[in-house]
């Protein structure tokens, strides 16, 4: 026992942690696996994101309409998501149905038997997905940075897959990737609410240790060999899209936390980051400019991304450029410095008030780290962060000729 939460690992490898929220009558759960879209091979673009939307198309014992009804007619809701290293299925909703949560979810998990008719349904779903993805600049760009950063490795292929891989994928296919990719020592589940452990561990033996043991054979290929590159292509868009960056660090990597601030004082969710006051508050150039750090078990990905007038881009560029130059080349001063810290910290507060988000966290950081990291020693571990510390990271990260600038210009 943790003295936040509580795990037990079950017979067939399965993970189960729980975190008892008093004063709350809501509770969330969910299976996090470690099966994401870096795992497929080439003739399976998309197939894990499309394996998320047939897990609501049917089981051995359930249609989809009793499959999405289930909670919602119970007022709760039934969701999932597919990252580049992820397969999430979860659920929220009122305690006293608790119980109907984790059967469900441990149903559309573990027995999917994916109805051919439900196959020829969803392929026009996601295809209508992926057409509005390319409708929206703004997400297309990230997709495209993906690829230019990973070049031709797995890390920079779409979630959704291709056209050409959408329309080949039959029954066998998905049952020969989970028969590739599952395996029950890299699955968690992870809940929250004000339910004791010992209902926790009960429903788990009822519903998910009955699952049986599976190993898989994944080999995820890792990342090497970045080369930066300058891309401009046109597109059907009103504004000039842009996006910089560069590889970054991992999630093991003890520079983590110093990038993450780097990255949350560039163009983080205040509007007081640097990026914003200068385009946006100052220059009146851009409505928004974000700054994303996604970091992978082995690697990680950091973009500046903001839309412009074609005629306001070379100077959004320079403009992002020379703050990088900034704190590559000044020290943040001891206020400032303070002000970055204290930020973040009341971001992280925040966010933990989340508790489905804090369930999600569990079960990823179990997985990618093998432990659940207390606030209080994140907290410690930022506080600890340094000027020093920061200039260091900021001229391994930020140098201008390591960067990749991708350019979507208006086509007429």
């Amino acid at each position: 026992m943790n003295d936040f939460y509580e795990t037990c690992t079950l017979p067939n490898g399965i993970r189960v942690v729980h975190k008892t929220v008093a004063h709350t009558q809501i509770a969330h759960c969910g299976f996090i696996l470690d099966i994401g879209s870096r795992d497929e091979k080439p003739h399976q673009l998309g197939m894990a994101h499309f394996w998320e939307h047939m897990a609501f198309k049917g089981t051995k014992k359930r249609k989809a309409f009793h499959i999405i009804n289930r909670l919602e007619s119970l007022g709760g809701e039934l969701n999932a998501y597919t990252t580049k290293e992820k397969i999430c299925f979860y659920a929220s909703l009122l305690h006293s149905h608790y119980e109907k949560a984790v059967e469900l979810l441990t149903d559309i998990t573990f027995n999917s038997i994916f109805p051919e008719n439900q196959i020829e349904r969803e392929r026009n779903v996601i295809l209508e997905e992926m057409a509005m993805y390319l409708d929206s600049p703004e997400d297309a760009i990230q997709d495209d940075f993906d690829g230019l950063i990973f070049d031709k490795h797995p890390l920079g292929n779409n979630i959704l897959g291709t056209q050409d891989s959408l329309k080949s994928f039959r029954r066998e296919d998905f049952c020969q990737f989970i028969q590739e990719n599952i395996n029950t020592n890299q699955i968690i589940f992870s809940s929250v609410g004000n339910i004791p452990f010992k209902k926790i561990l009960k429903l788990a033996e009822r519903y998910i240790a009955p699952i049986p043991a599976r190993e898989g054979k994944k080999i995820s290929l890792p990342f090497e060999g970045y080369q930066a590159k300058r891309v401009q292509k046109n597109y059907n868009a009103t504004q000039a899209h842009c996006a910089i960056g560069n590889t970054a660090y991992s999630l093991h990597h003890p520079k983590r936390l110093p990038f993450f601030l780097i990255h949350n004082l560039l163009g983080g969710p205040g509007l007081n980051s640097r990026l914003n006051l200068v385009l946006r508050e100052k220059l009146g150039y851009v409505y928004s400019v974000e700054s994303n750090y996604q970091p992978y078990v082995d690697t990680g990905l950091f973009s500046v991304s903001f839309a412009t007038e074609e005629k306001h881009l070379a100077k959004s560029q320079a403009e992002v450029l020379k703050a990088f130059k900034i704190l590559r080349e000044t020290k943040l001063g001891k206020i400032q410095l303070h002000q970055a810290k204290e930020q973040l910290l009341g971001q992280l507060a925040m966010a933990e008030e989340s508790n489905q988000s804090f369930m999600l966290m569990m079960g990823k950081s179990l997985l990618d780290m093998q432990k659940i990291e207390t606030i209080e020693s994140i907290i410690q571990e930022i506080r600890s962060i340094t000027a020093e510390n920061i200039l260091e990271v900021a001229n391994e990260t930020l140098q201008e000729d390591s960067l990749s600038i991708l350019t979507y210009l208006p086509e007429s």
